[in-house]
């Protein structure tokens, strides 16, 4: 089965490329959306055009959408992965780098909620298929706490918590030099890079993102941060300390050094998920939990202290 739509371009999407305006348009995904278009399911006023071509205001986008089979959900055990807590209503993992939160296209490697499938654990069958139970991510490689939802009444309730931005999330980051004030706020919108894939960019017309920050050691060559967030875009403490200049020691993507990476061993961004916070779902009591540094990015930190 398969789902065809034909869409006018509105004027607020003059300018902008065929997968962005056809992932506003019809709500997709934008990798699904360029998908689509490498695959000749979309034509632009009669012609299959590629991803990255304009569209103009009063142009018809035609589309064909067949029906994709939700991902299923490998139980693959992951070993490092430790459950911090567990009730009926939640489970706090502490992910490991190289694991992603959930299954989603062009992944095949370990997830948060395989490793729980593994051990038995079942959680809340709200969310998408791929998705259940799901109420807020880590990057890959990115590591730290996560909550997942077992109830469902966990999921309605932690969602939307996170929607109202009340859960308490502390990250700490390792970013080269020295941002300057060593305290602020980066208060930016964040979108979709116009060029690159799987990439974000402070821009404009992105979606409210805001970030605190607050120095806690300053080295030669980089600064250990606490960061709070109050937003949760995807990428948001890379994209924003890249806007400062000061980007994670580790992270290329976003401009970091490869040469510094090497000298303290990292492969991966050093940034980490330390803390988080909230009120119970079912009690309303404050349930909070802490996680230490993985050995890479402990080691990347001791060296470098000790090239003071």
């Amino acid at each position: 089965m398969s789902e065809q739509r034909v869409i006018t371009v509105p004027e607020g999407l003059e300018g902008e490329r065929v997968d962005v305006a056809l992932s506003r348009l019809l709500g997709l995904s934008r990798s699904r959306a360029a998908e689509l278009v490498a695959e000749g399911h979309v034509l632009l006023d009669g012609s299959a055009p590629v991803k990255s071509e304009r569209v103009m205001a009063g142009a018809m986008l035609e589309a064909v959408i067949p029906s994709v089979a939700p991902v299923r959900v490998e139980s693959i055990p992951v070993d490092d992965l430790t459950i911090v807590f567990e009730d009926d209503d939640l489970v706090v993992v502490d992910k490991p780098v190289g694991v992603a939160a959930h299954p989603g296209v062009g992944w095949t490697g370990p997830t948060v909620l395989g490793a729980l499938a593994a051990r038995g654990i079942r959680i809340s069958t709200s969310g998408a298929p791929e998705r259940q139970g799901i109420v807020h991510r880590l990057d890959v490689g990115t590591s730290g706490l996560m909550a997942v939802a077992k109830s469902e009444h966990a999921y309605t309730v932690v969602k939307q918590y996170f929607r109202d931005r009340v859960v308490d999330k502390t990250y700490h980051a390792l970013v080269q030099g020295h941002p300057d004030p060593h305290t602020g706020t980066v208060d930016a919108p964040i979108a979709r890079h116009p060029k690159h894939d799987f990439k974000f960019t402070v821009r404009s017309d992105g979606r409210p993102s805001v970030t605190h920050y607050d120095t806690l050691e300053a080295h030669r060559y980089a600064s250990l941060l606490t960061i709070k967030l109050e937003t949760g875009r995807t990428h948001q403490i890379r994209v924003h300390m890249s806007a400062l200049k000061h980007p994670c020691v580790g992270d290329p993507l976003y401009g970091g050094d490869p040469t510094l990476a090497r000298k303290v061993g990292l492969d991966r961004q050093w940034l980490h998920a330390v803390g988080l916070a909230f009120d119970h779902p079912r009690t309303g009591e404050l349930v909070e939990f802490a996680s230490e540094y993985p050995a890479d990015l402990q080691h990347a930190l001791d060296t470098i202290r000790s090239l003071d």
